[in-house]
This record gives C-alpha cells, sequence and structure tokens, in this order.
C-alpha cells in the first residue's frame, strides 16, 4: 500500500499569494440561445397576457383588407358614449373638440376669400370677355336661387304643416332642389361634379376611442377600459366625388394648434351610453368609386330653429349649436373616408382627408370646411401624436329678408358666392 502523507495546513511562506497569481480559466464564448423567447401565455388572466393578446390583435388587422379591417375594428360591442351632432346640451363645442381632438378657427380657409374689388386704373385686369362670362354665369345662378326660393314660399300652396315639421316639409324640398340645381349648374365648370354622387337622407356612421376609465362595477371591476364614442348623423344630402379634394393647410400648422382639454366624465355633458352593433359608413358601401366627400347639406330642425331659441331665451346657444353641428358631422364623414382608405387607430393617416359642410334654416346659412389630420385617437398612440384636427367655421348669414308679392327682397349676394366657391372646389 502506498505509504500516506500530511500536507502542512499552512501554506509555504516561500510561495506568492494567491492574488496575485493569473487565473487559468478563460472566458467562454457567448452563445445564442437555442430554445425559443419566453413569451406570456394567450390564455392565462395576467396583465402581461392581455398586453400579448392586444399586440396579436393589432398584428391581424394590420395583415388585414380594408373590409376585414372594418369588421375586426367593430366587432366588440361594448357599452358606448352616444355623440348626436344635434344635442340639446348647453356649450357643447368644447366637449367636442375635445372627444375628436379638433381645433377651431373662426373664418374660411384662404382658397375661399371674397371676391375682389375692381382693380384701379393702370393695374392688370382680366379681360371684358372674362368678366362677361363670369358675370353671366353668376346672373344665371342667382336667378335659379330666386326661383327655387318663390317656388317653395310663393308659387306652391300648402296646407298648415304639422307640429315641429315645419322645416322638414317647407325647407327641406328647398335645400333639395337648391342642391341639385346648382351642382347641375355648375357641373360644365367643374368637371368634378360629372363623376360625382349626390345622397339625399343619407347615413353616416363612424366609431373610435378617446380615453380610458376605470371601471366601477362587475366581474371587471377595477380595470382600464378605453372610453369608446359612436356618432349616426343623417344629413339632408351630401356629395361624394372620385377624387380627394386638396388640403386647406399644411399638417404641420395644426401642431400649435390649441384643443379643450376635458377632465370631466363625457356623462356630465351629458351624455349617454348604449350598446349596439358599431358602424363605420360613410353613405356608400365600400366598393363604391365616389370614395371621397366633397359637401354636406345639412338643415336645422324646427327644435333648435333660431326663433324658438330665442323664445327659451337662448339666443346664445345658435352659434354653438351650429358649429357643434359642423365639428360632429364633419368628423364622422372625413374619418369614415379615412378608414375605407385603410387608415386606423394603430395605422395613422398619411395625408389629410377634407371635406365641407353647409347647414341652414332655410334664411340662414353658415359654411364649415374640416380638415382631418389624425385619426390615432386612443391613449396609447395620442401620447406623443402632436397632428390635431381643423375645423373652420363662420357665423350665420342671411341668404334673403322676405318673400313678398312674389318677388325676393334682400337677396345676400355674398352667400351665393360662397356656395358657388364651395362647390367649385376641386384638386
Amino acid at each position: 500500500m502506498a505509504a500516506r502523507t500530511r500536507l502542512p495546513l499552512l501554506s509555504p511562506k516561500n510561495l506568492p499569494p494567491f492574488r496575485n497569481r493569473k487565473l487559468v480559466h478563460t472566458e467562454a464564448a457567448v452563445k445564442e440561445a437555442v430554445y425559443p423567447p419566453i413569451i406570456p401565455s394567450l390564455t392565462a388572466k395576467s396583465k402581461s397576457a392581455r398586453r400579448r393578446q392586444a399586440e396579436e390583435q393589432v398584428q391581424k388587422i394590420r395583415a388585414s383588407t380594408v373590409q376585414e379591417k372594418l369588421d375586426l375594428i367593430t366587432r366588440i360591442q361594448r357599452q358606448k358614449f352616444v355623440v348626436y351632432p344635434q344635442t340639446f346640451a348647453r356649450n357643447p363645442d368644447k366637449w367636442y373638440q375635445h372627444f375628436t381632438k379638433t381645433a377651431y378657427i373662426p373664418g374660411l380657409p384662404e382658397k375661399f376669400t371674397p371676391v375682389q374689388e375692381q382693380p384701379e386704373a393702370g393695374e392688370s385686369s382680366p379681360t371684358a370677355g372674362d368678366h362677361g362670362s363670369e358675370d353671366e354665369a353668376f346672373t344665371d345662378i342667382r336667378s335659379l336661387v330666386t326661383r327655387v326660393i318663390l317656388q317653395e314660399h310663393w308659387h306652391i300652396k300648402k296646407r298648415k304643416v304639422f307640429l315641429y315639421r315645419q322645416q322638414e316639409q317647407v325647407v327641406g324640398p328647398l335645400l333639395r332642389n337648391l342642391v341639385t340645381g346648382l351642382t347641375y349648374s355648375l357641373a360644365k365648370h367643374n368637371p368634378l361634379l360629372l363623376l360625382s354622387s349626390l345622397d339625399l337622407n343619407p347615413q353616416v356612421n363612424f366609431y373610435w376611442r378617446r380615453g380610458e376609465r376605470i371601471i366601477p362595477k362587475g366581474h371587471r371591476k377595477g380595470r382600464l377600459e378605453p372610453t369608446r364614442f359612436q356618432i349616426d348623423d343623417h344629413p339632408h344630402s351630401q356629395i361624394r366625388i372620385t377624387q380627394q379634394l386638396p388640403q386647406f393647410a399644411p399638417m404641420d400648422a395644426s401642431y400649435t394648434a390649441e384643443v379643450p382639454e376635458i377632465t370631466l366624465a363625457p356623462n356630465l355633458m351629458p351624455l349617454f351610453r348604449r350598446q349596439y352593433d358599431n358602424h363605420i359608413f360613410t353613405g356608400a358601401k365600400l366598393p363604391d368609386p365616389a370614395c371621397y366627400g366633397h359637401t354636406q347639406f345639412h338643415l336645422v330642425p324646427d327644435r333648435y330653429h333660431r326663433d324658438r331659441m330665442a323664445q327659451q331665451q337662448q339666443s346664445d346657444q345658435v352659434e354653438v349649436f351650429l358649429r357643434t353641428n359642423g365639428l360632429a358631422s364633419l368628423f364622422a364623414w372625413t374619418g369614415a373616408q379615412a378608414m375605407y382608405q385603410g387608415f386606423w387607430n394603430h395605422e395613422d393617416v398619411t395625408r389629410p382627408f377634407v371635406s365641407q359642410a353647409v347647414i341652414t334654416d332655410g334664411q340662414f346659412f353658415s359654411f364649415f370646411c374640416y380638415q382631418l389630420n389624425t385619426v390615432a385617437l386612443s391613449v396609447e398612440m395620442d401620447a406623443n401624436n402632436p397632428r390635431k384636427n381643423l375645423l373652420w367655421g363662420t357665423e350665420s348669414m342671411r341668404l334673403y329678408e322676405s318673400v313678398q308679392d312674389g318677388e325676393v327682397v334682400g337677396l345676400n349676394d355674398g352667400v351665393i358666392k360662397l356656395l358657388v366657391q364651395f362647390l367649385m372646389n376641386q384638386p
């Protein structure tokens, strides 16, 4: 057997200390893991699992066609706030600006400038032939407007209308004849109107998310839930075209615009929550070639007529009501047009979408222009989004004073020229 040896417990003094020795081990090369990354489960009830479910849903919508996108976006039904373009609430314009992230700019865009005065002697001016043709065309349009007004208020003998049906039975036909007549007369000057589509009593719907809340009760109590909104609009008529209208302002110009910030819950406005099918609709089906909006025409109902508002001592709400109507209606119509082009909350618009609106009660006309710069309105997408939607609008302008002895008294040429400029807008 081998003899046993004892080693001293203390290291010899002549050996260098351990800290001065060089390590014989070298760093091993970093190798990539051969197993797949660990991802949350799709069926768990954790926050990471819900986050993964949302990410996969977004990727699924991105890879879908436009029709499938609309179906996936509107598929899940939850309670949502129904936004009425014609609302009874007081001062609703600030609330609606917050819901739609829209900044209001008084007046109209620069392209809708009033007709310039005659140039002085020595200045360059159009030829006499051009002036003559323009004056002749405007004279024809002015006589058309006069005939339409007299048709409804003088030549036709109508029985007494039902209660709260005055606007629908008297002013409705007037506006319909005015729109169809102007569209037909201006089609030879604006070729875009030859391929347009005129919708009478259409339906326009838009569904979107803006803000979030904590669910107060129920089996989902305590969870964060996005606040959902739905607009169901019924304009009097609208013109759809095959080409997109040009932008009113650069998209960068909206960065400095101011949008009111409302921290209160929408039900304090008040708005009411309902649960039914979510709809996104421009007034026509998806394959329709006239998929872009041109101009909408809205009729003020008897309930919100300025004379009745004055009787209720709410004259200060007349212009607020018109501005709110223009904002909600144009946002819904223009937003639905952007959705029809494949844009949605996680794929924001790459170009502005533009629409126009005219709101009237038969005598007073208001003009509005809307430019949609963003549809990314949810909390997660709006955090670093400087874009804002823009609304231009005018105060009410009287078209005529009255009808006496078969003549229209006080016909306002400025309103007629604005109507012509709106319908003559083209790319």
